[in-house]
This record gives structure tokens, sequence and C-alpha cells, in this order.
């Protein structure tokens, strides 16, 4: 008797799901994901630029204790 049931395609079910799912989400605005945008860029910017600076610092130190060190 439950053969007669007809079961749904996992991924038809699968799809059927992410779309209800997406539509639940509240997207950013233009203006919302410009300014996160520009946001994560200046993060990522600043920060390539102190571990930049922290590498070049870091060498330099290594650099003359090994002078000093006579090695």
């Amino acid at each position: 008797m439950l053969d007669l049931v007809k079961r749904d395609n996992p991924i038809t079910r699968y799809l059927r799901e992410t779309r209800a799912e997406i539509s639940k989400v509240t997207w950013p605005t233009v203006d919302e994901a410009r300014n996160l945008s520009l946001i994560v860029i200046a993060v990522t910017v600043l920060m390539s630029v102190a571990l930049g600076l922290l590498d070049f610092l870091f060498a330099y130190l290594f650099q003359t204790i090994l002078r000093l060190a006579g090695l």
C-alpha cells in the first residue's frame, strides 16, 4: 500500500526547499552591498600593509641579530 504513495525525487525536493529558503533571505540593497564591499577591500589593504611592515621589520631584526652574532 505504501508503494502507491509517490515519493519526491531527492533532487527535486532539495531544489524546492532551496528556493523556499532563498526567498526568505533579506538581500542587501545596492548601496549596502557597495559600502560593505568597500569596507572589506579597505580592511584587506590595511591588513596587507600591516603584515608587510611586520614581515619587513622581523626580517630586518633577524638579519641584524645574525650580523651581530657573526653568522
